[in-house]
Protein backbone atom coordinates (compact mmCIF):
# COMPACT_ATOMS: atom_id res chain seq x y z
CA UNK A 1 0.00 0.00 0.00
CA UNK A 2 1.48 3.65 -1.34
CA UNK A 3 1.85 5.92 1.34
CA UNK A 4 -0.78 8.27 -0.19
CA UNK A 5 -2.98 5.37 0.79
CA UNK A 6 -1.83 5.25 3.93
CA UNK A 7 -2.38 8.95 4.56
CA UNK A 8 -5.55 8.81 2.73
CA UNK A 9 -6.71 6.31 5.47
CA UNK A 10 -5.81 7.93 8.49
CA UNK A 11 -7.39 11.34 6.91
CA UNK A 12 -10.71 9.10 7.15
CA UNK A 13 -10.14 7.16 10.40
CA UNK A 14 -9.63 10.96 12.06
CA UNK A 15 -12.45 12.41 10.32
CA UNK A 16 -14.76 9.51 11.91
CA UNK A 17 -13.73 10.49 15.17
CA UNK A 18 -14.21 13.77 15.33
CA UNK A 19 -18.03 13.15 14.45
CA UNK A 20 -19.33 13.71 18.29
CA UNK A 21 -23.34 13.43 19.06
CA UNK A 22 -25.18 16.96 19.96
CA UNK A 23 -25.14 16.87 23.52
CA UNK A 24 -29.39 16.61 24.91
CA UNK A 25 -30.18 19.74 27.21
CA UNK A 26 -30.35 19.09 30.39
CA UNK A 27 -33.98 20.49 31.51
CA UNK A 28 -32.96 20.25 35.28
CA UNK A 29 -30.56 23.35 34.93
CA UNK A 30 -32.57 26.47 35.14
CA UNK A 31 -30.68 27.99 32.14
CA UNK A 32 -31.67 25.52 30.23
CA UNK A 33 -35.34 25.52 30.99
CA UNK A 34 -35.40 29.11 30.62
CA UNK A 35 -34.24 28.85 26.96
CA UNK A 36 -36.55 26.50 26.37
CA UNK A 37 -39.57 28.55 28.24
CA UNK A 38 -38.38 31.31 25.76
CA UNK A 39 -38.50 29.21 22.65
CA UNK A 40 -42.29 27.93 23.56
CA UNK A 41 -42.93 31.74 24.27
CA UNK A 42 -41.58 32.81 20.60
CA UNK A 43 -42.75 30.22 18.80
CA UNK A 44 -46.51 30.67 20.41
CA UNK A 45 -46.34 34.40 19.02
CA UNK A 46 -45.57 33.25 15.44
CA UNK A 47 -48.63 30.65 15.45
CA UNK A 48 -50.80 31.18 12.47
CA UNK A 49 -48.54 32.05 9.47
CA UNK A 50 -48.88 30.53 5.88
CA UNK A 51 -45.71 28.52 4.24
CA UNK A 52 -45.71 28.47 0.45
CA UNK A 53 -44.36 25.51 -1.85
CA UNK A 54 -40.58 25.16 -2.44
CA UNK A 55 -38.27 27.11 0.07
CA UNK A 56 -41.69 27.40 2.63
CA UNK A 57 -41.35 31.19 2.27
CA UNK A 58 -44.28 32.97 4.47
CA UNK A 59 -47.38 33.83 1.92
CA UNK A 60 -50.07 36.43 3.18
CA UNK A 61 -53.04 34.14 2.20
CA UNK A 62 -53.62 31.08 0.11
CA UNK A 63 -56.87 29.07 -0.42
CA UNK A 64 -55.91 25.63 -0.14
CA UNK A 65 -54.01 24.82 2.95
CA UNK A 66 -53.27 21.64 4.86
CA UNK A 67 -53.80 23.31 8.68
CA UNK A 68 -51.97 22.29 11.65
CA UNK A 69 -53.27 22.23 15.22
CA UNK A 70 -51.73 21.61 18.93
CA UNK A 71 -53.26 17.72 19.53
CA UNK A 72 -53.28 18.80 22.88
CA UNK A 73 -55.55 21.98 22.17
CA UNK A 74 -57.11 20.96 18.51
CA UNK A 75 -58.78 24.41 18.71
CA UNK A 76 -55.42 25.91 18.67
CA UNK A 77 -53.63 26.35 14.93
CA UNK A 78 -49.77 25.96 14.66
CA UNK A 79 -49.39 27.41 11.24
CA UNK A 80 -50.54 25.95 7.54
CA UNK A 81 -49.16 24.92 4.45
CA UNK A 82 -50.10 25.59 0.93
CA UNK A 83 -50.81 22.04 -0.25
CA UNK A 84 -49.61 21.29 -3.21
CA UNK A 85 -52.31 19.94 -6.09
CA UNK A 86 -50.55 17.49 -8.92
CA UNK A 87 -49.54 20.27 -11.32
CA UNK A 88 -47.44 21.34 -8.00
CA UNK A 89 -45.61 18.31 -8.06
CA UNK A 90 -44.58 18.33 -11.56
CA UNK A 91 -43.55 21.54 -11.37
CA UNK A 92 -41.44 20.18 -8.54
CA UNK A 93 -40.37 17.68 -11.01
CA UNK A 94 -39.14 19.42 -12.99
CA UNK A 95 -37.55 21.93 -11.31
CA UNK A 96 -34.98 19.15 -9.12
CA UNK A 97 -35.03 17.39 -12.82
CA UNK A 98 -33.75 20.33 -13.87
CA UNK A 99 -31.77 20.98 -10.97
CA UNK A 100 -29.51 17.47 -10.78
CA UNK A 101 -27.39 18.35 -13.87
CA UNK A 102 -25.52 21.03 -11.59
CA UNK A 103 -25.91 20.02 -8.38
CA UNK A 104 -24.57 16.40 -9.35
CA UNK A 105 -21.78 17.81 -10.38
CA UNK A 106 -20.98 20.38 -7.47
CA UNK A 107 -17.33 19.12 -5.77
CA UNK A 108 -18.43 17.14 -2.59
CA UNK A 109 -16.58 19.56 -0.46
CA UNK A 110 -19.03 22.28 -1.52
CA UNK A 111 -22.05 20.07 -0.61
CA UNK A 112 -20.38 19.10 2.50
CA UNK A 113 -19.68 22.43 3.79
CA UNK A 114 -23.38 23.13 3.01
CA UNK A 115 -24.38 20.28 5.28
CA UNK A 116 -22.31 21.76 8.30
CA UNK A 117 -23.43 25.43 7.95
CA UNK A 118 -27.00 23.49 8.31
CA UNK A 119 -26.31 21.48 11.25
CA UNK A 120 -24.59 24.67 12.70
CA UNK A 121 -27.91 26.48 11.96
CA UNK A 122 -30.09 23.93 13.42
CA UNK A 123 -27.61 24.43 16.97
CA UNK A 124 -28.52 27.93 16.38
CA UNK A 125 -32.07 27.44 16.94
CA UNK A 126 -32.63 24.21 18.43
CA UNK A 127 -35.03 25.30 21.28
CA UNK A 128 -37.30 26.50 18.54
CA UNK A 129 -37.24 23.83 16.72
CA UNK A 130 -38.03 21.48 19.45
CA UNK A 131 -41.03 24.00 20.54
CA UNK A 132 -42.17 23.39 17.22
CA UNK A 133 -42.84 19.98 17.69
CA UNK A 134 -43.87 20.52 21.34
CA UNK A 135 -46.83 21.96 20.02
CA UNK A 136 -46.98 20.67 16.91
CA UNK A 137 -46.95 17.06 17.70
CA UNK A 138 -47.60 17.15 21.35
CA UNK A 139 -43.58 16.02 22.34
CA UNK A 140 -42.84 16.18 25.77
CA UNK A 141 -39.47 18.62 26.30
CA UNK A 142 -37.14 15.65 26.88
CA UNK A 143 -38.62 13.82 22.89
CA UNK A 144 -38.68 17.08 21.22
CA UNK A 145 -34.95 17.67 22.27
CA UNK A 146 -33.97 14.55 21.33
CA UNK A 147 -35.65 14.85 17.99
CA UNK A 148 -33.82 18.08 17.27
CA UNK A 149 -30.46 16.38 18.31
CA UNK A 150 -30.61 13.54 16.13
CA UNK A 151 -31.19 15.97 12.75
CA UNK A 152 -28.14 18.07 13.82
CA UNK A 153 -26.49 14.74 14.46
CA UNK A 154 -27.53 13.11 10.96
CA UNK A 155 -25.96 16.69 9.02
CA UNK A 156 -22.51 16.19 10.75
CA UNK A 157 -22.67 12.25 10.40
CA UNK A 158 -23.68 12.26 7.38
CA UNK A 159 -20.82 14.96 6.18
CA UNK A 160 -18.00 13.11 7.61
CA UNK A 161 -19.50 10.08 5.62
CA UNK A 162 -19.93 11.90 2.24
CA UNK A 163 -15.64 13.08 2.65
CA UNK A 164 -15.18 9.18 3.54
CA UNK A 165 -16.72 8.02 -0.28
CA UNK A 166 -16.22 11.64 -2.23
CA UNK A 167 -12.77 10.30 -3.18
CA UNK A 168 -12.26 7.50 -5.85
CA UNK A 169 -10.01 4.49 -4.38
CA UNK A 170 -7.34 1.59 -5.60
CA UNK A 171 -9.55 -1.35 -5.62
CA UNK A 172 -5.81 -3.73 -5.77
CA UNK A 173 -2.48 -2.57 -6.96
CA UNK A 174 -1.43 -3.93 -10.14
CA UNK A 175 1.42 -3.49 -12.76
CA UNK A 176 0.39 -1.40 -15.87
CA UNK A 177 -2.88 -1.14 -14.62
CA UNK A 178 -5.05 1.73 -12.75
CA UNK A 179 -8.13 0.48 -11.00
CA UNK A 180 -10.61 2.22 -9.29
CA UNK A 181 -14.03 2.38 -7.41
CA UNK A 182 -15.91 5.97 -7.15
CA UNK A 183 -19.15 7.01 -6.64
CA UNK A 184 -21.90 8.93 -8.07
CA UNK A 185 -25.02 10.55 -7.12
CA UNK A 186 -28.34 8.59 -8.70
CA UNK A 187 -30.15 11.98 -9.48
CA UNK A 188 -33.96 12.75 -8.39
CA UNK A 189 -34.70 11.35 -4.95
CA UNK A 190 -38.26 12.19 -3.32
CA UNK A 191 -38.53 12.26 0.32
CA UNK A 192 -41.88 10.67 2.15
CA UNK A 193 -41.22 11.66 6.08
CA UNK A 194 -43.16 10.95 8.89
CA UNK A 195 -44.95 12.84 12.05
CA UNK A 196 -43.81 11.02 15.11
CA UNK A 197 -39.99 12.13 14.23
CA UNK A 198 -40.88 14.96 12.10
CA UNK A 199 -37.96 16.81 11.97
CA UNK A 200 -34.92 13.93 12.76
CA UNK A 201 -36.10 12.03 9.80
CA UNK A 202 -37.54 14.42 7.25
CA UNK A 203 -33.89 15.99 7.67
CA UNK A 204 -32.00 13.09 7.92
CA UNK A 205 -33.26 11.36 4.83
CA UNK A 206 -33.59 14.97 3.09
CA UNK A 207 -29.50 15.96 3.60
CA UNK A 208 -28.51 12.11 3.00
CA UNK A 209 -29.87 12.77 -0.75
CA UNK A 210 -28.39 16.11 -0.77
CA UNK A 211 -25.00 15.64 0.59
CA UNK A 212 -24.70 12.86 -2.02
CA UNK A 213 -25.27 14.97 -5.04
CA UNK A 214 -29.07 13.65 -5.46
CA UNK A 215 -31.44 16.71 -5.81
CA UNK A 216 -34.82 15.79 -3.26
CA UNK A 217 -38.81 16.80 -2.93
CA UNK A 218 -39.30 16.80 0.57
CA UNK A 219 -43.09 15.57 1.78
CA UNK A 220 -43.68 15.95 5.12
CA UNK A 221 -46.64 13.96 6.97
CA UNK A 222 -49.66 16.34 6.76
CA UNK A 223 -49.41 16.34 10.84
CA UNK A 224 -46.25 17.93 11.04
CA UNK A 225 -46.09 20.55 7.94
CA UNK A 226 -44.58 23.52 9.94
CA UNK A 227 -41.55 22.02 11.56
CA UNK A 228 -41.02 20.53 7.86
CA UNK A 229 -41.31 23.96 6.46
CA UNK A 230 -38.45 25.36 8.80
CA UNK A 231 -36.05 22.75 7.72
CA UNK A 232 -36.57 24.14 4.11
CA UNK A 233 -35.89 27.49 5.58
CA UNK A 234 -33.03 26.24 7.02
CA UNK A 235 -31.93 25.06 3.52
CA UNK A 236 -32.71 27.83 1.56
CA UNK A 237 -31.00 30.09 4.39
CA UNK A 238 -27.72 28.45 4.77
CA UNK A 239 -27.39 28.06 0.41
CA UNK A 240 -28.41 24.98 -0.55
CA UNK A 241 -29.14 25.91 -4.56
CA UNK A 242 -33.12 26.52 -4.93
CA UNK A 243 -33.16 23.93 -7.69
CA UNK A 244 -31.39 21.36 -5.23
CA UNK A 245 -34.79 20.36 -3.29
CA UNK A 246 -38.35 21.63 -3.25
CA UNK A 247 -40.69 21.83 -0.19
CA UNK A 248 -43.89 19.63 -1.45
CA UNK A 249 -46.19 19.48 1.28
CA UNK A 250 -49.45 17.83 0.29
CA UNK A 251 -52.49 15.06 0.97
CA UNK A 252 -50.59 11.66 0.34
CA UNK A 253 -53.22 10.14 -0.95
CA UNK A 254 -53.35 13.02 -3.62
CA UNK A 255 -49.77 13.57 -4.81
CA UNK A 256 -47.80 10.85 -3.01
CA UNK A 257 -49.00 8.14 -6.02
CA UNK A 258 -47.56 10.65 -8.58
CA UNK A 259 -44.47 11.62 -7.71
CA UNK A 260 -43.55 7.37 -6.50
CA UNK A 261 -44.67 6.70 -10.14
CA UNK A 262 -42.80 9.53 -12.02
CA UNK A 263 -40.17 8.41 -14.23
CA UNK A 264 -37.54 10.97 -13.59
CA UNK A 265 -37.76 9.97 -9.91
CA UNK A 266 -34.59 7.45 -9.02
CA UNK A 267 -34.76 7.27 -4.63
CA UNK A 268 -37.85 7.07 -2.92
CA UNK A 269 -37.14 7.55 0.87
CA UNK A 270 -39.72 6.57 2.90
CA UNK A 271 -41.14 5.90 6.57
CA UNK A 272 -43.88 5.05 7.81
CA UNK A 273 -46.77 2.27 7.62
CA UNK A 274 -46.00 -0.95 6.36
CA UNK A 275 -49.38 -0.65 3.91
CA UNK A 276 -48.02 2.43 2.63
CA UNK A 277 -44.40 1.29 2.13
CA UNK A 278 -44.88 -1.88 0.72
CA UNK A 279 -47.18 -0.14 -2.22
CA UNK A 280 -43.98 1.97 -2.90
CA UNK A 281 -42.49 -0.99 -2.83
CA UNK A 282 -44.70 -2.81 -5.74
CA UNK A 283 -44.94 0.03 -7.83
CA UNK A 284 -40.81 0.66 -7.59
CA UNK A 285 -40.49 -2.47 -9.06
CA UNK A 286 -42.59 -2.55 -12.01
CA UNK A 287 -41.77 -2.18 -15.99
CA UNK A 288 -39.79 0.67 -15.95
CA UNK A 289 -42.11 3.51 -17.67
CA UNK A 290 -40.84 5.52 -20.95
CA UNK A 291 -38.34 8.08 -19.98
CA UNK A 292 -37.51 6.42 -16.45
CA UNK A 293 -33.42 5.95 -16.68
CA UNK A 294 -33.74 2.52 -14.35
CA UNK A 295 -35.05 0.04 -11.32
CA UNK A 296 -36.12 3.03 -9.00
CA UNK A 297 -34.01 2.25 -5.61
CA UNK A 298 -36.43 2.63 -2.31
CA UNK A 299 -35.76 3.08 1.02
CA UNK A 300 -38.34 1.92 3.51
CA UNK A 301 -38.75 2.19 7.10
CA UNK A 302 -42.09 0.28 8.32
CA UNK A 303 -42.33 0.22 12.07
CA UNK A 304 -42.36 -2.54 14.34
CA UNK A 305 -44.10 -4.52 16.63
CA UNK A 306 -41.22 -4.60 19.22
CA UNK A 307 -40.54 -6.81 22.76
CA UNK A 308 -38.56 -6.83 25.28
CA UNK A 309 -37.45 -10.02 27.55
CA UNK A 310 -37.73 -9.92 31.46
CA UNK A 311 -35.43 -12.25 32.16
CA UNK A 312 -35.69 -14.44 35.90
CA UNK A 313 -32.46 -12.81 36.75
CA UNK A 314 -32.66 -9.34 35.59
CA UNK A 315 -32.19 -6.14 37.50
CA UNK A 316 -35.74 -5.96 38.27
CA UNK A 317 -34.75 -1.89 39.51
CA UNK A 318 -33.28 -0.83 35.71
CA UNK A 319 -35.90 -3.27 34.21
CA UNK A 320 -38.85 -1.34 35.29
CA UNK A 321 -37.02 1.91 34.22
CA UNK A 322 -36.47 0.56 30.76
CA UNK A 323 -39.64 -0.71 30.09
CA UNK A 324 -41.82 1.96 31.15
CA UNK A 325 -39.23 4.78 29.04
CA UNK A 326 -39.63 2.11 25.92
CA UNK A 327 -43.51 1.76 26.17
CA UNK A 328 -44.39 5.32 27.45
CA UNK A 329 -41.81 7.41 25.57
CA UNK A 330 -44.04 9.74 23.29
CA UNK A 331 -47.03 8.13 23.79
CA UNK A 332 -45.71 4.34 22.30
CA UNK A 333 -45.46 6.84 18.89
CA UNK A 334 -42.30 5.32 17.94
CA UNK A 335 -41.42 2.82 15.88
CA UNK A 336 -38.83 1.44 18.11
CA UNK A 337 -41.65 1.81 20.72
CA UNK A 338 -42.41 -1.27 23.38
CA UNK A 339 -45.69 -2.66 22.87
CA UNK A 340 -45.28 -6.46 24.08
CA UNK A 341 -43.63 -7.07 27.35
CA UNK A 342 -42.28 -10.88 28.16
CA UNK A 343 -41.48 -11.70 31.43
CA UNK A 344 -40.25 -14.68 32.99
CA UNK A 345 -42.73 -16.69 35.20
CA UNK A 346 -40.57 -16.86 38.22
CA UNK A 347 -40.94 -13.05 38.36
CA UNK A 348 -44.26 -12.34 36.63
CA UNK A 349 -46.51 -10.89 39.35
CA UNK A 350 -43.88 -9.58 41.27
CA UNK A 351 -42.30 -7.83 38.24
CA UNK A 352 -46.08 -6.88 36.28
CA UNK A 353 -47.07 -5.23 39.45
CA UNK A 354 -44.13 -2.88 39.60
CA UNK A 355 -44.91 -2.19 36.34
CA UNK A 356 -48.42 -1.04 36.87
CA UNK A 357 -47.22 1.24 39.60
CA UNK A 358 -44.72 2.90 37.13
CA UNK A 359 -46.81 3.37 34.47
CA UNK A 360 -49.58 4.54 36.56
CA UNK A 361 -47.09 7.34 37.91
CA UNK A 362 -46.73 9.29 35.04
CA UNK A 363 -48.59 12.35 34.43
CA UNK A 364 -50.71 13.27 31.31
CA UNK A 365 -51.32 16.71 30.00
CA UNK A 366 -49.81 19.52 28.01
CA UNK A 367 -46.70 18.74 26.83
CA UNK A 368 -45.58 22.59 26.74
CA UNK A 369 -45.59 22.17 30.76
CA UNK A 370 -42.42 20.20 31.86
CA UNK A 371 -44.70 18.60 34.62
CA UNK A 372 -46.34 15.94 32.34
CA UNK A 373 -44.46 13.16 31.13
CA UNK A 374 -47.03 11.91 28.39
CA UNK A 375 -49.02 14.10 25.68
CA UNK A 376 -51.45 13.36 23.10
CA UNK A 377 -51.45 11.18 20.34
CA UNK A 378 -51.13 12.86 17.22
CA UNK A 379 -54.87 13.73 15.83
CA UNK A 380 -58.39 12.77 16.43
CA UNK A 381 -57.98 9.77 13.89
CA UNK A 382 -55.51 8.00 15.72
CA UNK A 383 -57.05 8.56 18.65
CA UNK A 384 -60.50 7.26 17.75
CA UNK A 385 -58.34 4.23 16.38
CA UNK A 386 -56.39 3.43 19.33
CA UNK A 387 -59.55 3.59 21.25
CA UNK A 388 -61.33 1.32 18.83
CA UNK A 389 -58.63 -1.05 19.48
CA UNK A 390 -58.97 -1.10 23.07
CA UNK A 391 -62.30 -1.61 23.45
CA UNK A 392 -61.49 -4.52 21.35
CA UNK A 393 -59.02 -5.74 23.18
CA UNK A 394 -61.14 -5.62 26.37
CA UNK A 395 -63.56 -8.62 24.95
CA UNK A 396 -60.83 -11.04 24.96
CA UNK A 397 -58.11 -10.00 27.70
CA UNK A 398 -57.54 -8.87 30.98
CA UNK A 399 -57.08 -5.00 31.74
CA UNK A 400 -54.06 -4.49 34.17
CA UNK A 401 -54.09 -1.18 33.77
CA UNK A 402 -55.98 1.69 32.52
CA UNK A 403 -54.94 5.51 33.08
CA UNK A 404 -57.11 8.81 33.11
CA UNK A 405 -57.27 11.30 30.39
CA UNK A 406 -57.49 14.85 30.80
CA UNK A 407 -60.52 16.51 30.80
CA UNK A 408 -60.64 19.07 27.14
CA UNK A 409 -61.29 17.91 23.66
CA UNK A 410 -57.32 17.25 23.43
CA UNK A 411 -56.38 13.73 21.42
CA UNK A 412 -55.36 12.04 24.71
CA UNK A 413 -55.73 7.98 25.01
CA UNK A 414 -55.06 6.30 28.04
CA UNK A 415 -52.44 4.32 28.66
CA UNK A 416 -53.38 0.95 28.98
CA UNK A 417 -51.85 -2.81 29.84
CA UNK A 418 -53.15 -6.03 28.83
CA UNK A 419 -52.31 -9.28 30.38
CA UNK A 420 -52.31 -11.17 27.07
CA UNK A 421 -51.79 -15.58 27.11
CA UNK A 422 -52.51 -16.33 23.05
CA UNK A 423 -49.60 -15.38 21.14
CA UNK A 424 -51.53 -15.34 18.34
CA UNK A 425 -54.05 -12.85 19.76
CA UNK A 426 -54.27 -9.60 17.14
CA UNK A 427 -52.95 -7.05 18.93
CA UNK A 428 -49.73 -9.10 19.80
CA UNK A 429 -49.00 -9.49 16.29
CA UNK A 430 -50.01 -6.34 14.62
CA UNK A 431 -48.99 -2.43 15.28
CA UNK A 432 -51.27 -0.38 17.49
CA UNK A 433 -48.71 2.77 17.70
CA UNK A 434 -49.73 4.27 20.99
CA UNK A 435 -49.66 3.72 25.10
CA UNK A 436 -51.30 0.01 24.69
CA UNK A 437 -48.59 -2.85 26.08
CA UNK A 438 -49.30 -6.10 26.16
CA UNK A 439 -47.62 -7.83 28.86
CA UNK A 440 -46.74 -12.12 28.32
CA UNK A 441 -45.28 -14.91 30.88
CA UNK A 442 -42.40 -17.17 29.52
CA UNK A 443 -41.57 -20.12 31.04
CA UNK A 444 -37.83 -20.39 29.62
CA UNK A 445 -35.47 -18.46 27.57
CA UNK A 446 -36.37 -20.08 24.76
CA UNK A 447 -39.88 -19.79 24.73
CA UNK A 448 -39.58 -16.03 24.84
CA UNK A 449 -37.36 -15.46 22.00
CA UNK A 450 -39.51 -18.08 20.33
CA UNK A 451 -42.17 -15.08 20.91
CA UNK A 452 -40.25 -12.17 20.28
CA UNK A 453 -39.68 -13.78 16.82
CA UNK A 454 -43.41 -14.53 16.02
CA UNK A 455 -44.19 -11.46 14.28
CA UNK A 456 -43.80 -10.08 11.12
CA UNK A 457 -41.90 -7.15 12.36
CA UNK A 458 -38.08 -7.19 12.91
CA UNK A 459 -37.79 -3.82 14.40
CA UNK A 460 -36.15 -3.19 17.72
CA UNK A 461 -36.15 -5.88 20.79
CA UNK A 462 -34.08 -6.02 24.45
CA UNK A 463 -33.57 -8.31 27.25
CA UNK A 464 -33.08 -7.54 30.80
CA UNK A 465 -30.79 -10.90 31.78
CA UNK A 466 -28.05 -11.18 34.29
CA UNK A 467 -26.57 -14.24 33.01
CA UNK A 468 -23.98 -14.18 30.13
CA UNK A 469 -25.25 -17.00 28.21
CA UNK A 470 -28.53 -15.81 27.71
CA UNK A 471 -27.35 -12.48 26.54
CA UNK A 472 -25.25 -14.83 23.91
CA UNK A 473 -28.34 -16.56 23.36
CA UNK A 474 -30.48 -13.33 22.85
CA UNK A 475 -27.29 -11.67 20.45
CA UNK A 476 -27.75 -15.14 17.96
CA UNK A 477 -31.13 -16.09 17.91
CA UNK A 478 -33.62 -12.65 18.29
CA UNK A 479 -34.66 -11.16 15.04
CA UNK A 480 -34.19 -7.72 15.03
CA UNK A 481 -32.06 -4.95 13.46
CA UNK A 482 -31.88 -3.34 16.88
CA UNK A 483 -30.91 -5.65 20.00
CA UNK A 484 -30.91 -3.38 23.13
CA UNK A 485 -29.22 -5.21 26.63
CA UNK A 486 -30.38 -4.30 30.01
CA UNK A 487 -31.22 -0.86 28.91
CA UNK A 488 -34.30 0.82 27.00
CA UNK A 489 -35.11 -0.09 23.36
CA UNK A 490 -35.90 3.26 22.16
CA UNK A 491 -33.22 6.26 21.77
CA UNK A 492 -30.91 4.88 18.81
CA UNK A 493 -27.77 7.60 18.31
CA UNK A 494 -26.68 8.33 15.57
CA UNK A 495 -23.10 6.18 14.84
CA UNK A 496 -23.28 4.87 17.26
CA UNK A 497 -26.38 2.45 17.08
CA UNK A 498 -27.52 2.32 12.96
CA UNK A 499 -31.07 1.90 13.34
CA UNK A 500 -33.20 -0.15 11.08
CA UNK A 501 -34.85 -3.52 11.08
CA UNK A 502 -35.68 -6.15 8.68
CA UNK A 503 -39.07 -8.60 7.82
CA UNK A 504 -41.88 -5.89 6.91
CA UNK A 505 -39.83 -3.36 9.42
CA UNK A 506 -38.17 -2.25 5.97
CA UNK A 507 -35.86 -2.56 3.44
CA UNK A 508 -32.58 -0.64 3.04
CA UNK A 509 -29.41 0.05 5.62
CA UNK A 510 -29.59 1.17 8.58
CA UNK A 511 -29.95 5.22 8.96
CA UNK A 512 -27.54 6.60 11.00
CA UNK A 513 -24.87 4.10 9.92
CA UNK A 514 -21.62 3.36 7.66
CA UNK A 515 -23.90 1.82 4.53
CA UNK A 516 -26.62 4.50 4.84
CA UNK A 517 -25.74 6.84 2.20
CA UNK A 518 -24.26 4.30 -0.62
CA UNK A 519 -27.97 3.68 -1.41
CA UNK A 520 -28.01 6.95 -2.87
CA UNK A 521 -25.09 6.43 -5.00
CA UNK A 522 -23.83 4.71 -7.70
CA UNK A 523 -20.72 2.21 -7.56
CA UNK A 524 -18.42 2.77 -11.15
CA UNK A 525 -15.35 1.50 -11.18
CA UNK A 526 -12.53 1.99 -13.80
CA UNK A 527 -9.89 0.01 -15.31
CA UNK A 528 -7.00 1.98 -17.06
CA UNK A 529 -4.22 0.12 -18.91
CA UNK A 530 -1.19 2.68 -18.12
CA UNK A 531 1.37 0.76 -20.19
CA UNK A 532 1.06 3.81 -23.64
CA UNK A 533 3.37 5.23 -25.36
CA UNK A 534 2.18 8.76 -24.68
CA UNK A 535 -1.70 10.61 -25.29
CA UNK A 536 -2.59 12.37 -28.11
CA UNK A 537 -2.23 16.05 -28.76
CA UNK A 538 -5.68 17.64 -27.38
CA UNK A 539 -7.70 18.84 -30.34
CA UNK A 540 -8.51 22.56 -30.06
Amino acid sequence: MSLKMKAKISEEQMMMSEFKNEPLANFTLEVERKKMMDALAKVKSEFGRTYGLHTADQVSSASNVITSRNPAFPDQIIGSTISATKEDADRALKIVTEGSKTWKKTPASERISLLEKLADWMVSHKYELSAWMVYEVGKSWKEADADTCEGIDFCRYYAREMNRLAEPRMTQMVLGENDTLAYFPKGVSVVIAPWNFPFAILAGMAVASLVTGNTVIIKPAEQSVVIGAKLAQGLKAVGFPQDAFFFLPGVGEEIGPMIVNDPRVDIIAFTGSADVGLSIIESAARKPKAGQRGVKKVIAEMGGKNALIIDEDADQDEAILGATHSAFGFQGQKCSALSRLLVHEKIYDAFVKRFVEAASGLKMGDPANPEFQMGPVIDEEAQKRILKTIQDAKTRMKVLFESKTPAGNGYFVPQTIFECTDAHEKWFQNEIFGPVILVKKFSTLEEGIELVNSVPYALTGGIYSRSPSHIEKAKAEMEVGNLYINRAITGATVQRHPFGGFKLSGIGSKAGGPDYLLQFLEARTVSENVVRRGFAGEKA
